[in-house]
């Protein structure tokens, strides 16, 4: 979410392009520093033994890629990732979506280049299918991140931070206290100092603060010694049934950029040509039935009957939320009607929001991809759903993260000392 505050005095943002890269590394490594103590003040000897142990245990691996991956989720991006690093040329990944078996996909697991090491995020439900769907040798850790002390080392981070807020109160992004989640990713990219990292975003960081918060967020990643590009992309253009526009922060560490003269440039579409139309609901759900039981089943809000929710089979989905009452309706029966201003009726029998199945198959999760409904037996089914079609709507669509993440991939599995 993105939020937006202003005080009596000033309405717009205050940023501080007038500061020299000097004193935005103060700026910063004061602030990041502040943190720390506050986090040794408040950690007891309990959590830094039971760190001590997790660092421990970590599977580092040889001549491959090693993998922090912070904001996990349900791994969404990391299977993107991972995929990228398995299939041996592009366009082999479409093979990938025909592998209904898990069994068959642990096989090409074993061939990735890339190796997660450890993982982080607070989401009970999504930390339960990011264990059941990868490798158990990967750290997992349920906890706050700014509660972590110590990240490991790594040839790789991964990891959207939520999107930041920003106020009028002072000159910096790290001065308002709603982005502790942004200065702890920044903390965690200078204890592991990664080769890249690679993180996602929603579009509208783009424009916050007329791109002003964007520009200063790149100044606070240059300050930590990496290089920055930001890229806006749709994911139906990569091979995604979706209409989903975000935005990819992508960063090399200074000295590898000045030496290899790495340049990461934007991967060409794959999708919305003559020859290669976008994949339509058709081509990912029409094969599932429309007689669904992993579908959320409550009333309508106003909000929701304002404008059309419902795509034909020929189309793109809309942007996957995360949340099963904002479900897009399935493409199914009737279109709905415009009655009036901000207001749409159903029409038909058949009308009812995505399930579970149809949305991930959308995200372009493959089949066999399980997710935990945070096994509360307790709580309503709408509630357990819910905890599912969240971890859907947050996640990065898998193909969409392979696509964005082939050439870095590829950058370091040609250069084997990067690895070391």
């Amino acid at each position: 979410m993105i939020v937006e505050t202003t005080n009596k005095k000033t309405k717009n943002f205050v940023s501080s392009f007038s500061y020299t890269p000097e004193e935005v590394q103060r700026i910063l490594f004061e602030k990041i520093q502040e943190e720390n103590e506050i986090l040794s003040s408040n950690i007891t000897s309990a959590d830094q033994d039971e760190e001590k142990r997790l660092l421990g245990s970590l599977n580092y691996k040889a001549e491959k890629i090693n993998i922090v991956s912070l904001f996990s989720g349900a791994g969404g991006l990391d299977l993107g990732v991972e995929l990228s690093g398995a299939v041996v040329s592009e366009g082999e990944e479409k093979a990938y979506l025909t592998l209904n078996s898990k069994d068959k996909y642990l096989n090409w697991r074993k061939k990735s280049i890339t190796n997660f090491i450890y993982s982080n995020d607070l989401f009970e439900s999504a930390n339960l299918t990011y264990i059941k769907n990868f490798p158990k040798s990967v750290t997992k850790v349920s906890k706050d991140i700014r509660k972590v002390l110590k990240f490991p080392d790594c040839n790789l981070m991964l990891g959207g931070f939520p999107c930041p807020g920003f106020s009028a109160a002072g000159p910096r992004l790290l001065d308002d206290p709603r982005n502790f989640l942004y200065i702890h990713y920044i903390r965690a990219l200078i204890q592991s100092k990664p080769a890249f990292f690679i993180a996602e975003n929603v579009k509208g960081l783009m424009t916050m603060a007329k791109g002003q918060v964007l520009k200063q967020m790149i100044e606070d990643f240059e300050a930590a010694d990496y290089v920055v590009t930001p890229h806006l992309v749709n994911a139906r253009d990569y091979g995604v049934a979706q209409n989903r526009e975000r935005v990819f922060i992508i960063g090399v560490r200074k000295d590898i950029k000045e030496k290899y003269n790495f340049e990461y440039t934007l991967p060409k579409p794959t999708h919305g040509t003559i020859d290669q139309p976008y994949l339509t609901l058709r081509d990912v759900i029409g094969d599932l039935s429309e007689a669904a039981e992993d579908v959320y089943d409550a009333t309508y809000s106003s909000m929701y009957m304002s404008r059309n929710r419902k795509k034909n089979w020929n189309d793109q989905s809309f942007t996957i939320q995360a949340s099963g009452r904002q479900a897009p309706q399935h493409p199914g029966g009737e279109p709905m009607e415009h009655i009036g201003k901000d207001l749409w009726a159903f029409r038909g029998d058949f009308n009812r929001r995505l399930s579970v199945r149809e949305c991930a198959r959308i995200q372009s999760f493959p089949d066999w991809f399980e997710f935990s409904d945070g096994n509360k037996k307790h709580v309503s089914k709408n509630h357990r759903l819910n905890e599912q079609y969240k971890q859907i709507g947050n996640a990065v669509p898998v193909l969409l993260a392979e696509k964005m993440s082939r050439q870095i991939i590829e950058f370091l599995n040609s250069h084997p000392e990067l690895l070391v």
